[in-house]
């Protein structure tokens, strides 16, 4: 190891362990490479601006973070909610059900668990704690477990991350979310249903059936969403980057024209906190283009690459381990700098093992997904906490269940990638 990355690393972890944000002590930390190395640290600035330039994916990021947040401010969120209620909420337990469906189909919608928990979340645990009829800590940790769902079924923010550092098609990426993300929607019902069962939750009032197709007519608009992104961007009308704009297009005019519940007051606080999520995420992106730099002048990933692959080491085992990495990493760092900082190590690896990079990209997001709800550092566990004052313990005394049978999915996932790559393949993807 070079006196320059010795230095780099020990800055690097430094800085982040006195709470310095890792975008923030990525760039630092390689100004002080480049220094030592002889080089100009404005380099730092010249590489960030290259790959901001050549990446014209990356402006569906604040497209489709404000498309989720002009969601959770109108009545859109409301709307598809009341249509979940009507469908699945005359089961027992059925606000975890509706719970569950409505990230199931926010999803399309938002692209980021986040907003999910924060947004629609919010007003679930409300509905499911009002008279005590659910206990508040598994009202948060069914909510934070559903709201994994977000980032997997299209639109997905971290899968258009994935597809910048690993070149990708974000098209097969995003189909290939499907059907992994209604497997763990699939899940967290299933344990709903048992945990129901033997705690006696509460049923609702049925909605009674003529009024169903009202309730859908109001929510169809919203519901529209998804199916326009993907024909969007399969029909070749748009690439991924103008389907992000053509979703917050949408989600504006509905909210706006269609179901006017917006004014111009609230319209310029959700630009203004999409400016402020989306340079959060351009810092982090900032950070990964310059240790992308460092990392290949160093030659870091061809030298795992050769060292793994002169193991001869068998591709299930190699998943099973950078999975769980990846899922100890995601018990205290964001999806973000999992996939931009550590994911481009292993992805010559992928290639020379022949793992197909689709697949190896929708385990990577599924994994980190569940890292967020992984006690004790969590982060919608701090999110749910936040937003609703329930505490921490009780949310995790919850949340064990469904992180179990998330994991039995994503095992699955990593042992059945004709699970995940089946639809790309239906739409002509050649992995």
């Amino acid at each position: 190891m070079s006196l320059e990355l010795t230095l780099f690393l020990i800055a690097l972890f430094g800085l982040a362990g006195i709470g310095t944000p890792v975008g923030y002590s990525i760039m630092l930390a390689s100004m002080i490479y480049l220094g030592v190395g002889g080089q100009d640290i404005a380099l730092t600035g010249e590489k960030i601006l290259q790959g901001l330039y050549k990446s014209f994916i990356l402006l569906a990021v604040p497209l489709f973070i404000t498309a989720a947040n002009i969601m959770n401010a109108g009545t859109i969120s409301d709307r598809l909610l009341h249509f979940c209620i009507a469908v699945v909420g005359r089961f027992r337990g059925g606000l975890g059900y509706v719970n569950v469906m409505a990230s199931l189909i926010f999803s399309g919608m938002s692209g980021s668990a986040v907003a999910d928990a924060a947004g629609i979340g919010k007003i679930i645990i409300g509905m499911m704690t009002k008279d005590g009829r659910y206990d508040r800590g598994y009202a948060a940790a069914i909510t934070a477990a559903s709201a994994t769902i977000g980032p997997i079924i299209p639109p997905s923010i971290p899968m258009v991350m994935y597809a910048l550092v690993s070149n990708a098609s974000i098209g097969s990426l995003f189909l290939a979310g499907i059907v992994p993300g209604l497997l763990m929607g699939a899940v967290l019902m299933a344990m709903n249903f048992m945990i129901s069962r033997r705690r006696d939750f509460a049923t609702e009032e049925p909605v009674p059936l003529r009024r169903l197709p009202s309730v859908t007519g109001k929510a169809f608009p919203a519901l529209l969403m998804p199916v326009i992104l993907l024909y969007g961007i399969y029909g070749g009308v748009t690439t991924p980057t103008e389907a992000a704009a053509v979703a917050a297009f949408y989600a504006l005019l509905l909210a706006t024209l269609f179901y006017r519940a917006l004014t111009p007051k609230s319209l310029y606080k959700i630009f203004v906190e999409s400016a402020r999520s989306s340079a959060a995420v351009g810092v982090v992106i900032g950070g990964a283009l310059i240790l992308n730099y460092i990392v290949l002048s160093e030659n870091i990933p061809a030298t795992m690459s050769a060292a793994l692959t002169g193991l001869e080491i068998h591709p299930i085992i190699f998943l099973l381990g950078v999975n769980l990495l990846v899922l100890l990493l995601g018990c205290v760092l964001d999806a973000t700098t999992i996939i931009l900082v550590i994911v481009p190590l292993f992805i010559p690896t992928c290639q020379a093992l022949g793992i197909d990079l689709v697949h190896f990209g929708v385990l990577v997001v599924v994994n980190s997904m569940i890292g967020l709800i992984t006690p004790p550092y969590g982060v919608l566990l701090f999110v749910i906490n936040a937003v609703t004052g329930i505490p921490l313990k009780e949310i995790i005394r919850e949340v064990w269940a469904f992180l179990a049978v998330l994991l039995c999915a994503l095992l699955a996932l990593i042992f059945l990638p004709d699970m995940v790559l089946w639809l790309p393949r239906l739409f002509g993807y050649q992995g």
